[in-house]
């Protein structure tokens, strides 16, 4: 397994379309030899108002990513391998006060 990353356009109109996504795509990823392990997303808001994402998962190799898109409902648009990773500090966690 090699690590990706896919950014996914403009594919959701709100956080409620995102969120029934999101448990799908857990859903297609941990079915038995999926090729796909999904480790973290960014959401992004999008020029048209619109959510997309960027998403790190570990899979066996593109086609493993697409067809996990495709089983979930939605895109794939740009997959790229990631060949290092810089870690300057950890993701900021967002305060629940």
């Amino acid at each position: 397994m090699e690590l990706y990353a896919i950014r996914r356009r403009s594919c959701w109109a709100n956080a409620g379309e995102l969120e029934v996504a999101g448990k799908r795509s857990g859903e297609v990823g941990d079915e038995p030899d999926s090729g796909v392990r999904w480790i973290r997303s960014y959401v992004l808001q999008e020029d048209d108002g619109r959510l997309g994402t960027l998403c790190i998962y570990e899979a066996t190799g593109p086609d493993a990513i697409r067809k996990h898109a495709e089983n979930s409902g939605f895109t794939a648009d740009e997959i790229n391998e990631a060949v290092d990773t810089v870690l300057v500090r950890p993701d900021p966690v967002k305060s629940t006060a």
